[in-house]
């Protein structure tokens, strides 16, 4: 019930825009990576949050920030409080997951940036390689909901049967932003980039050997 609620409310009033050929930040993490005692706490914040924001002056922009806020929440735990299995700091594990995101480089979008951490991912993606010929590909144009399908239900049959294990891998919702502006590409993938540093995994992030850059 609280992911659900936790669902609806993201859906129904944060702004989720997904246009064809766009650049998308997206994370997604897995099934155990949050304690449900943070996730009532984020429930319950974000609920007070919504009711102020429905009372006031400028919601758009009040919103724009509730979504950054609600993923900061959100990263600052996975990064800083590892929980639950964190198999993704498996080596083995880690090799399935990235090479599950790159084969379907330059296919469906042109990854600019990836970090893959111990309990969830980061992902950097261009979709604009699939609009060659944007009047006839749209129509063939695969969504990014669909390429986190394939990317999801991918790596999850193959570290679930490297792992022997049997289950949910994956936590069914990720996180996306659509990349508006040049300024907000450089951040997030500098973010992308940073993000093993950030959560004390090593002293540069270049070290880091879960992660691709495009250069």
């Amino acid at each position: 019930m609280i992911i659900s609620a936790m669902k609806i409310y993201y859906e129904n009033i944060l702004p989720h825009l997904l246009p064809p050929g766009a650049t998308f930040h997206v994370t997604f993490r897995l099934f155990d990576s949050l304690p449900q005692t943070v996730l009532i706490s984020l429930k319950n914040w974000f609920e007070l949050e919504v009711y102020r924001i429905n009372k006031a002056k400028g919601k758009g922009k009040l919103i724009e920030d509730l979504k950054h806020q609600l993923f900061g929440k959100y990263e600052n735990q996975l990064d800083m409080k590892p929980y639950g299995s964190c198999y993704l700091k498996q080596k083995s594990v880690a090799e399935i997951l990235a090479r599950k995101i790159l084969s379907y480089n330059d296919k469906y979008y042109d990854l600019i940036a990836m970090s893959i951490m111990p309990n969830h991912a980061h992902l950097l993606i261009d979709t604009s390689i699939q609009l060659t010929n944007e009047t006839e590909d749209l129509n063939n144009y695969v969504q990014l909901n669909k390429i986190m399908q394939y990317i999801k239900g991918g790596s999850s049959f193959l570290i679930n049967r490297y792992l022997n294990r049997k289950g949910t891998l994956w936590q069914r919702e990720s996180f996306d932003r659509y990349i508006r502006n040049e300024n907000q590409l450089n951040t997030v993938k500098n973010y992308i980039l940073q993000n093993p540093v950030k959560a004390n995994l090593n002293s540069k992030f270049t070290q880091w050997p879960y992660r691709y850059e495009k250069l």
